[in-house]
């Protein structure tokens, strides 16, 4: 009787090459999420190409998770570069702005990103995880080592500062179109700030 011809099933684990190709196709994706968790270049690139070694060697993960736990390899990387922390009682950021030069990078950036980058650290990376990566409270408190109480603060003082950057920019907006009507249209950029999309989900 002949022997059976074994037939090869593809893994269901993502390979390196798998992860590669995540990396090469999200490559503005990813790296905009360790921008603006650390709020440095320099720093960005760092958590980019270690959280792509991270993924690579790391546990093996099934093909469907690939890509997020791409981003949770960035985050992590992120967490153990800037270490963010509240201060002890109240919840606020205790550790030094990421970037040196915040205003120079504000000037060249949209509205958007600047108003999150200008979140002091621990609250940008809880804005970022639990608003933008949608983690859960608990999840976001394992990986930041803090309190669940924590988060919920630091969140609530996130989505403040947000807002009133939303209304600072439609004022010197409204100025500046009842001047150039022409420059009415751009109101528009102003309500994709992610505080007014996501807001309403974590309230």
């Amino acid at each position: 009787m002949p022997e059976a011809k074994q037939i090869a099933r593809p893994t269901p684990y993502a390979s390196k090459a798998d992860f590669g190709q995540i990396f090469h196709e999200d490559m503005n994706g990813l790296y905009l999420l360790s921008f603006l968790l650390t709020a440095d270049r320099e720093k960005a690139e760092q958590c980019f190409v270690s959280g792509l070694e991270d993924a690579v060697d790391g546990s093996p993960v099934f093909k469907e998770w690939a890509r997020s736990w791409a981003r949770r390899a960035i985050i992590q990387n992120a967490v153990r570069v800037i270490n963010p922390r509240p201060e002890e009682g109240n919840g606020r950021s205790r550790s030094p702005s990421a970037n040196g030069n915040g205003e120079t990078l504000s000037a060249e950036l949209p509205v958007e990103i600047a108003a999150v980058l200008g979140l002091e650290p621990f609250e940008r990376f809880v804005y970022v995880m639990t608003v933008l990566e949608r983690y859960s409270d608990q999840e976001c408190s394992v990986l930041l080592g803090c309190a669940r109480r924590d988060v919920l603060a630091a969140r609530t003082r996130a989505l403040q500062q947000l807002g009133s950057a939303v209304e600072l920019h439609f004022r010197q907006l409204s100025r500046a179109s009842a001047q150039n009507p022409a420059l009415h249209e751009s109101r528009t950029s102003v309500l994709e700030l992610p505080v007014a999309r996501f807001a309403a989900s974590v309230n």
